[in-house]
């Protein structure tokens, strides 16, 4: 099916410095536009996307061996052009805020103050419509100390508070999720004020001329460019004099080659005296190996069912080329439904067809985990292209390198590491203590948790200590970590204590429709049911995923309680 894609050719290097130079020109001009001219380039934006919505869709199903027609082409109508829609409509709703206010509007009720003595501000829902749409959802963003209710203002919209003179920035795109690349540009243009090139990833590069059409009114003024090729191209754009700085989304590996150069002797001296050989500042999302922490408790057969589907889908979402991918069970040995919990999450697998390994190396990543290794099964009988689900139970947590907690996967695969006691108390302090220190990432992570233990008093201490001392950019409570990164309003990326010489999965943050500053988030944190109805869209054998996400795209071109009945009728099929 590739065949059928339009791959554009590498941007010869001549073409590079005239694109550089021109979009370097394009900056001074560009932090000059009024809000209103910045809301009617993101309005316009919205509209050029929509247009290229369902065609970007279908190409990027052909590209990873998905029938654009089949229910599962929900998945790329939702991460791809659902999210980039969203996140254009909520930035230009953030932008009115700062026009008329000096900064997106937060209700005092909104804050509430942590054990720590820290805050956290309630987010999500910021709309009744939103509410509506996922029940009994609530996503907070926890603060750094001193900052609260009375001086947050201070530490929104800095740009618009202070702007400088005109700055470029390289984005070097992501190749596995549609929406990252065109979000990653708008969060630079309209959050932060630069000017921006992209540089598609040779896997997605399909995406590149769709997001030229949609995004045609910059590229015309000269503040955006999109250019294409890979790792000699990107090094040309990043050592250029003109270029003021970079945000990448991809590999922690690509990452310290470009700040501490090629891995070796003088690469190590280098980052042992912090003299890193990029000058430029650099923002990143790195990946993760992402855990979900399993709380013993007294779980129905309904609410198991319920969420080893939801981690089946976590694994299984994107043939399982996502940074939030679950990757790391973390349960109790002593608890009596860890066996039924990991016999659910292999009957979602069961429900979901095997899919193309389309990211380059899948298969030798693969074999790296499962060869040789005890305690494997395998789920499903692959084609050529194709990779069996696999999961690894049983890893021992003594092991302090065995790869499942040093090395992310980046293929259908998940593991399973246990500790001895049943008690929540007992159990989350390991449990915590043990992906901080010993589990590769910071981005994201889930834990899942029952009603009972949050109406036991120590029961929730635990659980809320837990959420504060996780070291993670996103805390996803009962769902998935993709749902925060789908919000758009959360701000999303790693953890601030990763540092440039232990980057884990990078630093800085993007989406955050608020436009907090990013020195004062700690992390987001978003909470759901145990259970929940109707079912979410990434859920295996899902009936309506497609006609659910069309809805939502629909919706996001313009919000409306008319929509409601639509959604709802969409997803409760499913």
């Amino acid at each position: 099916m590739s065949a059928a894609l339009a791959i554009p050719a590498s941007t010869p290097f001549p073409k590079l410095d005239e694109v550089v130079d021109r979009v370097k020109k394009g900056s001074k001009e560009f932090v000059k536009l009024g809000i209103d001219e910045r809301i009617a380039m993101l309005e316009a934006f919205r509209d050029g996307y929509r247009r290229v919505a369902l065609e970007s869709a279908k190409a990027a199903c052909i590209a990873k061996g998905v029938d654009p027609e089949s229910p599962t082409a929900g998945e790329e109508l939702l991460a791809g052009p659902m999210v980039t829609i969203r996140i254009l409509r909520l930035t230009a709703e953030a932008l009115r805020e700062v026009k008329l206010h000096g900064a997106p509007k937060l209700d005092r009720k909104a804050f509430r103050q942590l054990d720590d003595g820290r805050w956290a501000v309630q987010i999500f829902p910021n709309t009744k419509l939103d509410g509506t749409l996922l029940a009994k959802h609530t996503g907070e963003v926890y603060l750094k100390q001193g900052v609260g209710p009375e001086n947050i203002a201070r530490h929104q919209a800095s740009f618009y508070r202070q702007p400088h003179e005109g700055r470029l920035c390289l984005v070097l795109g992501a190749g596995n999720v549609n929406a990252i690349a065109p979000t990653d540009v708008v969060y630079k243009m309209f959050v932060e004020g630069t000017a921006c090139i992209l540089k598609m990833n040779p896997v997605n590069a399909y995406l590149g001329p769709f997001i030229e059409q949609a995004f045609a009114p910059a590229i015309a003024r000269g503040f955006l460019a999109v250019v294409y090729g890979g790792a000699e191209e990107g090094a040309h754009l990043v050592n250029h004099a003109l270029v003021d700085e970079v945000h990448i989304t991809g590999s922690d590996k690509t990452h310290d080659v470009m700040v501490w150069g090629p891995p070796g002797s003088d690469a190590a001296a280098r980052r042992a005296r912090n003299e890193p050989l990029l000058k430029k500042e650099i923002s990143s999302e790195l990946g993760c190996i992402t855990p979900v922490i399993v709380v013993p408790g007294p779980y129905s057969e309904g609410e198991l069912s319920f969420q080893g589907r939801n981690v089946a889908g976590m694994i299984a979402n994107n043939g399982s080329f996502n940074c939030n991918s679950a990757k790391l069970l973390v349960t109790s040995k002593a608890w009596g439904g860890r066996q039924p919990l990991l016999d659910k999450i292999e009957a979602g697998l069961k429900l979901t067809s095997l899919r193309k390994a389309y990211y380059p190396g899948a298969e030798q990543r693969w074999r790296s985990f499962v060869d040789g290794r005890a305690n494997v099964k395998l789920i499903g009988t692959p084609k050529p292209d194709e990779l069996a689900w696999a999961m690894i139970t049983d890893v021992d947590k003594n092991k302090r390198d065995d790869r499942v907690y040093t090395v992310e996967p980046w293929c259908g695969l998940v593991s399973e590491v246990n500790f001895d006691t049943p008690d929540v108390g007992p159990f989350l302090d390991d449990a915590v203590k043990f992906v901080n220190e010993r589990v590769w990432g910071t981005l994201s992570t889930m834990m899942v948790v029952h009603p009972k233990t949050l109406e036991d008093p120590a029961g929730r201490a635990a659980v809320e200590k837990a959420i504060r001392e996780l070291r993670y950019g996103a805390v996803a409570v009962n769902t998935w970590a993709g749902a925060v990164f789908g919000l758009g309003v959360a701000p999303w990326g790693a953890h601030p204590s990763s540092t440039l010489q232990d980057i884990q999965s990078g630093k800085g943050w993007v989406h955050n429709t608020f436009l907090f500053d990013h020195d004062v988030i700690e992390k987001f944190v978003l909470r759901a049911p145990v259970k929940a109805s109707p079912i979410h869209p990434w859920f295996p054998g899902h009936k309506t995923a497609d006609a659910l996400a069309k809805k939502l795209i629909d919706f996001e071109m313009g919000p409306s309680w008319l929509k409601v009945p639509g959604i709802a009728a969409a997803a409760l099929r499913g």
